[in-house]
């Protein structure tokens, strides 16, 4: 099991991202941070923005088309998408969350 950490331009952003990777199955479970403050380097200067967090729950099957999805979705030339594996979830989630992906329609 995997936790995806991204973060996003808005909030709206992330909600959509979110809705898609739901839609599409690639994730069984989205959390959304609505404002985070941000500071970081981009281009040689030290930048600052607020942002949101999308959080997104995968399996390891599901997690490069779940990568290359938010890429295609997401507004940044280079998105943070970054996957926590999860070392021992309680098995009843880890069930749950397998079968919701599983739902996916080829």
């Amino acid at each position: 099991m995997f936790l995806v950490y991204i973060t996003c331009s808005s909030y709206e952003e992330a909600e959509k991202i979110a809705k898609k990777i739901l839609e599409e199955r690639l994730a069984a479970c989205a959390n959304i941070y609505k404002e985070i403050k941000s500071i970081y380097w981009w281009k040689g200067k030290l930048e600052e923005a607020k942002e949101s967090i999308l959080i997104l729950k995968t399996d390891e099957k599901n997690l490069e088309k779940l990568k290359n999805r938010v890429k295609e979705l997401h507004s940044y030339t280079i998105p943070a998408i970054l996957p926590i594996r999860v070392e021992k979830p309680n098995r009843e989630y880890l069930n749950w969350l397998i079968g919701e992906i599983s739902e996916r329609k080829e």
